[in-house]
């Protein structure tokens, strides 16, 4: 664990300098300057990374309106040891073991050192603890997925005994969508989407019935449900689902009437609310099986995410 005395002004980081794909504008880089810690944020050593399907999106400039300005060091997802704290933090203390999403809002104001670099400067409000039987591997896969698993879930009436129906149940949202609608929010059933290959897997997690994502979901479920959420992009045949008077909320693509789009804002009051779910044992991440990718394999990792056929999250660690 550093020292304030032995943190370096220097780290080691992936960067983009210009927008596009990962492939293309994403570099190593060993001479980044470590970020300044303002009077409400800690300084982590980063431990681990994971990534999102907003990083790829950001990175090809969808944001850049609202983003803040280039160079960037991507990276939502964090995990790692608290080395330095501004004069107004209260809640954390050097040496404390730490998780969260880094960027309060999703689409604006993004933070430009993200979690692939050595270390991040980030808001005390958006971290918590890191639940004491998980490692930072398994913690840094949460953040993003957990809040906007959760948050959505609360914004679409999620509550005891309603029915819900996940389009996208094997990434890194649903798995945890599925999770969350039986243990916090005790839904009556869960129905996911899905390839057949990963049917059991999310049958694990609780879920009570798997479709092919590829089939009619009314007809093939031959119900309609209280909460359909959408975390990958197909609310239009969602909308087929749902109850009449039930809601339907999605995190991607253009909302079909009555759709919510729904957009997470980061918290790390959601994640101290549920780290005893995971101390528990209630709750489990879920990684992708080729995970964790090393911190020179980033181009790797950002492949794998795009090709759109990882299951749960993408994680890269150490970072050194």
């Amino acid at each position: 664990m550093a020292s304030p005395a032995t943190i370096p002004s220097k780290m080691k980081a992936w960067v983009y300098r210009q927008h596009g794909k990962a492939e293309d504008v994403l570099k190593f880089e060993s001479d980044v300057d470590v970020p300044d810690v303002k009077v409400d944020q800690v300084l982590i050593k980063v431990a681990a990374a994971a990534l999102n399907p907003i990083d790829n999106i950001r990175m090809l400039g969808f944001f850049k309106a609202t983003d803040s300005e280039l160079p960037i060091v991507p990276g939502y997802d964090v995990a790692g040891v608290v080395v330095k704290v501004g004069p107004s933090v209260k809640g954390f203390k050097v040496g404390d073991e730490v998780y969260g999403d880094i960027n309060e809002k999703a689409l604006i104001k993004q933070s430009r050192f993200g979690s692939l670099g050595e270390y991040s400067a980030v808001d005390e409000q958006l971290l918590a603890l890191k639940p004491s039987n998980l490692s930072f591997l398994q913690a840094a896969s949460l953040p993003l997925v957990l809040e906007t698993a959760f948050e959505g879930l609360e914004a679409a009436g999620m509550s005891a005994g309603k029915s819900l129906l996940v389009l996208g149940g094997a990434g890194g949202v649903g798995t945890l969508i599925i999770q969350l609608a039986k243990v916090y929010f005790g839904a009556s059933k869960v129905a996911v989407t899905c390839s057949p290959a990963k049917a059991e897997l999310l049958k694990g997690l609780g879920a009570d019935v798997t479709v092919d994502y590829k089939a009619d979901y009314v007809e093939e479920l031959g119900e309609k449900f209280d909460v359909v959420y959408d975390a990958i992009g197909e609310c239009a045949k969602g909308v087929k689902a749902v109850k009449e008077d039930g809601k339907i909320i999605s995190i991607i693509g253009e909302p079909v009437p009555p759709t919510v789009r729904f957009v997470v804002t980061s918290k790390g009051s959601v994640l101290k609310e549920l780290n005893p779910y995971f101390e528990e044992g209630k709750l489990k991440p879920v990684l992708d099986p080729k995970s964790p990718f090393k911190f020179s394999e980033a181009l790797e990792a950002f492949a794998l995410l795009n090709s759109r056929r990882s299951t749960g999250k993408v994680v890269i660690a150490p970072i050194p």
